[in-house]
């Protein structure tokens, strides 16, 4: 196959330093893309010493020396580009300049995916991976060992049944253990990629070490829980504003509170709204499907009445965030946002005989029940919700009523 870049050894001299000699560089060039960088080194040379230490075919002895330290430079360069099953700058930088044995260094990982989510505005993801971090360095901490010095080797079966069993005495739940554990095997799987490791030493899969995942309980509401809920009056504006937006989520495909925020008048047209999931536009850059939702008079009057008055296309539908924030500002609003739906959900759920931990993420679970109940297909509700794998639509259904089972059994000698 043929390497996409080259590696020599060069000496800058458009500008000499104030000791009269010129930087010697590292000199790297891609064809794909056509680009070059140079990168510094340790050494400066006037343009003689650098044709006798470098150029020359036979440098003299005291010469030797200084030529060995950079050949090793461009020894090491080329050692690191040869590992990238792809080359890139980043990549090669990265490996290039970083402390010796960083990269087999469970914290050098973590950071440095951290560093990429919140340079990309997933900052979700990113707390998830800094919170996943934080668990593993206190459980290190507690054996009196080190994490900074906790590398890929020391992570087998044994050492992923003992922090499952650290995290479960500690209060966490099997959940939890998952999600605290799904971003070290993304990291493994990562330092794999890049050839920091070799497949051997990878601890998951079968008869290996298996995450643990606890049945999702399902968050769906029945018939008449939906009618109860829905003919409900709630005793303060806030309730009201909470019931609203959640049988908004309800008939508007279960679309979370996250992308309602995000909703701008362009994607309103008149009878539907179109829009792509804020999840997906991160996790699957190809084949990006947007959503269609067809708004039904619930809907119509919801946006009549909680939308911002001035609708030009670039303007967002409802006033939780806003242009002027930054990533970080409109990820809080929005948490926020949903916290206060949630709070006053309950406070209405409670008050009228409901499961008191409904929240926003049930309307979503409800409106698959529901669509599904009254004829949809899991193909259709798996479209509507925009989901990559049936499965996952799968586990939002939380089954049939014992009213269409019955029925059903009524139907069966109807030939």
């Amino acid at each position: 196959m043929k390497r996409e870049y080259s590696i020599s050894i060069y000496l800058d001299t458009r500008r000499p330093k104030s000791n009269g000699k010129y930087p010697v560089k590292l000199r790297v060039f891609s064809s794909n893309p056509r680009k070059q960088k140079l990168f510094p080194t340790v050494f400066d040379l006037t343009k003689k010493e650098f044709d006798s230490i470098w150029l020359s075919t036979k440098p003299r002895n005291k010469n030797k020396k200084i030529r060995m330290q950079i050949q090793a430079i461009e020894t090491k360069a080329n050692e690191i580009a040869d590992k990238l099953n792809i080359f890139s700058f980043e990549q090669f930088e990265r490996k290039m300049f970083r402390e010796k044995g960083e990269g087999t260094k469970i914290s050098y990982h973590y950071h440095q995916l951290i560093e990429h989510y919140r340079k990309n505005n997933r900052l979700g993801t990113a707390d998830s991976y800094k919170y996943s971090e934080k668990a593993i360095s206190e459980f290190v901490e507690n054996k009196n060992k080190k994490y900074n010095k906790l590398s890929f080797f020391d992570i087998d079966k044994n050492w992923l049944n003992e922090f499952e069993n650290y995290l479960k005495i500690t209060g966490r739940s099997i959940t939890t253990v998952g999600i605290f554990l799904r971003p070290l095997r993304a990291i493994f799987n990562k330092a794999i990629a890049e050839n920091e490791i070799e497949q051997e030493i990878y601890p998951f899969g079968k008869r290996k070490y298996q995450i643990p995942s606890s049945r999702a309980s399902k968050k769906a509401l029945t018939r008449e829980q939906l009618k109860i809920l829905f003919n409900s009056t709630p005793s303060t504006p806030e309730q009201e504003k909470a019931k609203a937006f959640w049988f908004f989520s309800f008939n508007s495909n279960g679309i979370n509170i996250k992308d309602i925020a995000l909703l701008k008048f362009k994607n309103i047209d008149g009878e539907t709204i179109k829009f792509y999931r804020a999840k997906t536009l991160f996790t699957s850059k190809s084949d990006l499907k947007p959503i269609t939702i067809y708004l039904n008079d619930y809907a119509k009057s919801f946006i009549e009445k909680y939308s911002n008055k001035n609708t030009h296309p670039e303007n967002y539908v409802f006033d939780i965030i806003s242009e002027t924030m930054n990533a970080e500002e409109q990820r809080l609003k929005i948490k926020g946002f949903t916290r206060f739906i949630n709070q006053h959900l309950k406070k209405l759920c409670k008050s009228i005989g409901l499961p008191n931990e409904i929240s926003t993420y049930w309307a979503r679970h409800s409106f698959a029940t529901t669509s599904i109940r009254k004829g949809a297909t899991m193909e259709l509700i798996q479209e509507s919700l925009g989901h990559k794998n049936i499965k996952t639509t799968q586990s939002y259904f939380n089954g049939f009523e014992d009213e269409t089972k019955k029925e059903l059994a009524k139907q069966l000698m109807d030939f």
